[in-house]
């Protein structure tokens, strides 16, 4: 039998070899274990060594990539953010500007900057509306000094970069993804945008030394499905009506985190449907305006009850004046090296207007501008995340800001239609609608 062969093998017949020659027989068999074992690993640990250099190469590859094709850093980029950065007033502050070639952006850049403040505008040009009207607004800003930095607030490198060049006292953050039906389109976009982005650069803030005063943009749209008016910043807000609401209101949870553990100064401004000169093309008053002159059709929205949409349509130079006192009633935050010392200032305030108008209103007060009668389609609201109505109360932005909004619809629109009409080039003829 082949067992049996096997242990004759194993065990020779000769009475007096038979101890010594098993004992060699074994100290084979076990070198060639060892030595098959042995070689086995090596194998294994040139694999792993392999494997590592290839890991470490691709890693260096793509750093080396991202080193090359970023459009930031070196002295000449540095150069130009201290530039930008430089105050020319007594006690004037130095705010990082997120957003900076967004609407509201370019306008509070523009403000602090001609007071004499130190600015530095950070934005990604995207193309969620037509990027060339970004970089016009761009251009507008280098023309008063004003260093914008193409980049996006979710790169937490170049956000370290930046706090390491400059010791921003006061951060504006306006960076977001706008607008309220377009989240049906693009959801995960408000995510990135609006709660990534939010996280990333707060966490640039509370390790920076020192820490700045952090004042962001919420909106109106938390309120949701709130019926109670005028809102006010006591009324619940737990009840969003769209997904770009609640990474508002997220936002707002999560700024309070970092006051609370970190010691970050934080103000909230919700905004109340902000309209007017370098405004945004996918709001109602901007397209009104578009297919009004093209003699194209506009969707007039009425509640199913047949009631008129209303917003509390406010000014950008209101805006404005509640963004600069707000950077100017921020408390220092308390933080250093990432840790609370003592609790920070956390305040949430509406900037509205106060007088909410009709949709229909507003085609009017466009029409008598434009000297052009629209084409209108009146429809029933659909359930895209839009609210019926926005009205704010404004006595907290009174009572820690000084805020009270100048202008109404009337001469705000007046405004608008002027300056749109000379950006794109527009003639209009003396006759009265």
């Amino acid at each position: 039998m082949k067992l049996r062969v096997i242990d004759d093998d194993l065990f020779p017949s000769t009475p007096g070899k038979v101890k010594i020659e098993r004992t060699h027989a074994l100290n084979r068999q076990l070198h060639r274990c060892f030595a098959s074992t042995s070689t086995l690993f090596l194998w294994a640990l040139l694999l792993v060594a392999l494997t590592a250099s290839y890991l470490s190469f691709r890693s260096f590859v793509a750093t080396s990539s991202r080193y090359f094709t970023a459009t930031w850093g070196g002295l000449h980029w540095e150069r130009q953010i201290r530039s930008s950065a430089a105050v020319t007033r007594p006690d004037g502050i130095t705010v990082l500007i997120t957003g900076a070639a967004g609407f509201v952006g370019s306008h509070v850049s523009l403000a602090l900057r001609r007071r004499g403040d130190g600015v530095v505008g950070l934005d990604n040009f995207n193309a969620y509306y037509d990027p060339s009207l970004k970089k016009a607004r761009k251009a507008l800003l280098d023309s008063q000094g004003v260093f914008v930095v193409e980049g996006d607030v979710n790169d937490a490198r170049l956000l370290a970069k930046l706090f390491d060049t400059v010791p921003f006292t006061h951060v504006m953050h306006l960076a977001a993804q706008a607008g309220v039906r377009y989240a049906i389109e693009n959801p995960a976009s408000y995510v990135h945008s609006n709660v990534a982005g939010l996280v990333t650069l707060l966490e640039a803030c509370k390790s920076a030394d020192p820490q700045p005063s952090v004042i962001w943009a919420s909106s109106s749209s938390v309120y949701g499905l709130n019926d109670k008016v005028p809102f006010s910043e006591s009324h619940r807000t737990d009840r969003p009506a769209s997904l770009y609401a609640a990474t508002k209101k997220a936002g707002e949870e999560i700024t309070h985190v970092y006051n609370h553990i970190y010691g970050l100064s934080i103000t909230g401004l919700r905004f109340f449907t902000v309209y007017g000169p370098w405004g945004r093309p996918d709001m109602a008053y901007y397209s009104f305006t578009r297919n009004i002159l093209q003699g194209k059709p506009i969707n007039i929205y009425r509640r199913r009850d047949g009631a008129d949409l209303a917003r509390d349509f406010t000014y950008i130079d209101d805006i404005v004046r509640g963004c600069v006192a707000a950077l100017d009633t921020a408390e220092a935050s308390t933080g250093s090296g990432g840790k609370k010392r003592r609790p920070a200032q956390y305040r949430i305030c509406n900037l509205g207007n106060t007088s909410p108008v009709t949709v229909p209103a507003l085609v009017r007060i466009l029409e008598r501008h434009l000297k052009v009668k629209a084409k209108k389609h009146v429809l029933e609201m659909p359930g895209n995340g839009d609210v019926p109505f926005t009205h704010a109360n404004i006595s907290s932005a009174r009572a820690e800001l000084g805020y009270k909004p100048t202008t109404n619809l009337d001469t705000g629109l007046k405004k608008f239609v002027k300056w749109y009409l000379s950006y794109y080039g527009y003639r209009l003829n003396n006759k009265s609608v």
